[in-house]
């Protein structure tokens, strides 16, 4: 028997034992009446099981498989103490002590086991996935001398070495990129990279990119691939493909975008529709295993921050043949879709294609042509009753989604306009109006037609899963509700979406709505990608996945890949099968991951730049609304979703208590009370771009009005 051998049997036999644990007299008599073992053979096949944790084993020899130890996997959250909170996919949280964190690190994916049944302690096992292999440092003076140090505050806080080379010359404010050599109690980093001077424009924003492993540049042997894919579309790559280039298609994007990997085209039937969503076909050109496909892997998502991209593929690409670019052929894969007078998509195909489309639409003409703009409807009059066609049709499939209880919480989001310095002049509402929900509404509508054929064929597949809100968090919310004006009534048995779409429907003309909003959102689980179907709780539809941007995802490459082989070219060969559905199980759990990292990213520097804008607007006052309460004070959040802190010390006029239960503070000797959902007026008094932080204090009548906010 050789050592693969024992593996397998050893770890059958401790799932399958009758008792909770197995010992190692147990284990070793359960292989012997298999017949005549090697020792040596089985206790490094053991060895290796339990320090790889596939099992678990306790003192006294006793080994558990890791479902009876009570292991799962978690990211990890280190608090300022230097504890760890622990949070798994599903959104439960467990508390782990800085003893127990082994070595794990802000953020990193950890094998964890809680000891007892339902405790909220845990143990971390091993840590799986390093979120941080990078640091960022900047060179300040120490004493006499320049010294690197770390610009994230936690690894300030680690006893850590950065080692340097010869070639790096010491000037106060620059900044270099460090590769973590060593974990630990003693980090170890070396520097090996310059960066650039802390204050050249643009680098405020680098720095947190790299802080996240998220970097602009490419590796040399991507580069060197991406110089060899070509920059137009053969005859001989058509061949086999559906012509869609007489059609009138379009693409319809935001201003700014350059990357194009969706279009659409549409023909009226009397009352219905055929639509038809063509996606660049990446996957032509990204080869699995190739140098681009393992970056591509690697980065699992292109990351969009104020004034850039770091995309996923190479500009060369993502730019270039892989853009759905005017007036040029593409390759690329269509969903034909059927859609009735109601909404119900009635039958869909999808098959390889060319296209050639006629013009790059923006969502800002295309929002004016349905607003009946004439300058703009004389501008592009050959299209007007393609898009008309398609805003109907839209319409229809919201609506049906709608009746389905499809979620939408209106939250607006920031956008931060800079100048060409990277400085942030003005913070305004990102606008949504008919021409994004359009283009939102026909990629669901692919999305869920590509889950649906890939689910009933059971061909492996990477989905987009979101599970409804825990219990726990949704009670608190019910809580919550209450106090801001309209409480959310929900059954005792099953949870459906519709109920949470009625509710949103009935606050939406409520002052405090935006506050509503947002934190039933916050009690809604993180969608993820997973290679099992499990439905999307938040759209309402029980199969979903990503299929239409495979130049910014992973998961829609590898869907891309996985039709290709069993769709197109009808692979039917049962081998390929289990490598194929590891291969997208791997890809879900690092684009999962990849997904959180760029979000962070991309949270840290809007805070930044929002704090870098309110450093200009200082004793400037606003009103707005207070969006949460602690018990160091509350956050008040502005018309333009800036939110600062009003910290419970400057409120002087009285002694103010925290009661968590009415999520206010109240004044012990005049009643006086602060309380989630109440509008204020306030004044800024101090921001910092450095911390991303902003801090209001309550205006008096006399300070000055500021301008737009």
């Amino acid at each position: 028997m050789n050592m693969r051998d024992y593996t397998q049997e050893i770890k059958s036999v401790i799932e399958n034992w009758p008792k909770k644990y197995c010992t190692y007299a147990e284990l070793k008599r359960a292989l012997e009446k298999e017949g005549k073992i090697d020792t040596a053979h089985f206790k490094r096949a053991l060895d290796e099981l339990v320090s790889s944790c596939e099992i678990i084993c306790e003192k006294g020899n006793h080994y558990f498989s890791l479902d009876k130890a009570n292991a799962e996997r978690g990211s990890v959250h280190i608090t300022k103490d230097g504890d760890g909170i622990v949070s798994t996919e599903d959104g439960r949280t467990f508390i782990v002590s800085k003893t127990d964190l082994k070595d794990a690190m802000e953020q990193d994916t950890v094998l964890f086991r809680v000891p007892k049944k339902e405790s909220n302690t845990g143990i971390v096992l091993k840590v799986l996935t390093r979120f941080r292999l990078t640091a960022v440092a900047t060179y300040v003076k120490q004493g006499k001398s320049l010294k690197p140090v770390p610009d994230d505050k936690l690894l300030q806080k680690s006893t850590y070495t950065i080692l340097t080379d010869k070639s790096i010359v010491p000037v106060e404010g620059l900044k270099v990129l460090c590769e973590i050599e060593q974990y630990g109690r003693r980090l170890v980093l070396r520097a090996v990279r310059v960066l650039g001077h802390k204050d050249d424009p643009g680098m405020d924003i680098l720095s947190i990119l790299l802080e996240n492993g998220i970097d602009p540049e490419f590796p040399e042997d991507v580069k060197k691939q991406t110089e060899e894919v070509p920059s137009y579309v053969s005859e001989a790559e058509t061949a086999g493909r559906k012509d869609l280039r007489d059609e009138v298609t379009v693409t319809i994007d935001g201003d700014d975008s350059k990357d194009f990997d969706d279009a659409v085209s549409i023909v009226r039937n009397d009352d219905s529709y055929t639509l038809k969503v063509s996606i660049a076909d990446v996957s032509h050109y990204v080869k699995e295993g190739s140098p681009l496909d393992r970056e591509a892997y690697r980065r699992g998502c292109s990351t969009y921050v104020t004034d850039r991209v770091v995309p996923m593929l190479p500009h060369e690409l993502s730019n270039g043949i892989c853009s759905l670019n005017p007036d040029e052929d593409r390759l690329t894969l269509t969903c034909e879709m059927k859609v009735d007078p109601e909404g119900v998509i009635t039958d869909y195909e999808l098959y390889e294609s060319v296209i050639h489309s006629h013009a790059r639409m923006t969502y800002k003409n295309v929002n004016l042509i349905y607003e009946g703009d004439e300058a703009v409807r004389e501008q592009y009059s050959s299209l007007i009753g393609m898009l008309e066609d398609l805003r109907d049709c839209a319409r229809l499939i919201r609506r049906k989604r709608h009746l389905k209880g499809a979620l939408d919480f209106d939250s607006p989001e920031a956008k931060i306009l800079v100048d060409e310095n990277g400085k942030p002049v003005d913070v305004i509402k990102a606008e949504r109006k008919e021409a994004e929900m359009v283009i939102e509404d026909c990629m669901i509508a692919a999305n869920v037609c590509v889950a649906q054929m890939m689910n009933s064929r059971d061909i492996p597949s990477v989905y987009r899963v979101h599970g409804e809100p825990q219990a726990k968090k949704l009670q608190s919310f019910i809580n919550i509700s209450q106090l801001l004006g309209k409480k959310l009534v929900i059954g005792k048995g099953k949870l459906y979406p519709n109920q949470i779409q009625k509710y949103l429907e009935e606050t939406k003309n409520l002052p405090t709505f935006p506050v509503i909003s947002k934190s039933l959102l916050r009690c809604m689980q993180k969608a993820r990608y997973d290679n099992n179907c499990t439905g999307h709780f938040g759209l309402g539809e029980e199969e979903y996945l990503h299929f239409t941007s495979p130049i910014r995802r992973y998961p829609d490459l590898m869907v891309h890949r996985m039709l290709r082989k069993y769709v197109f070219e009808n692979c039917i060969d049962p081998g390929e099968f289990l490598p194929d559905e590891g291969k997208c199980a791997e890809a879900a759990e690092q684009s999962s991951i990849r997904e959180r990292v760029s979000q962070n990213a991309e949270y840290a520097v809007e805070d930044m730049k929002k704090a870098e804008y309110m450093e200009g607007h200082i004793n400037e006052t606003y009103d707005g609304i207070i969006s949460s309460v602690t018990s160091f004070g509350f956050f008040v959040e502005l018309d333009n979703t800036i939110e600062g802190l009003v910290h419970i010390h400057s409120l002087t006029d009285d002694y103010y208590t925290y009661m968590q239960d009415e999520m206010a503070l109240v004044g012990d000797w005049q009643g006086r009370s602060y309380c989630i959902g109440q509008k204020v007026r306030i004044i800024v008094v101090s921001a910092s771009k450095e911390n991303g932080t902003i801090d209001f204090e309550l205006a008096a009548k006399k300070e000055k009005k500021g301008g737009r906010a």
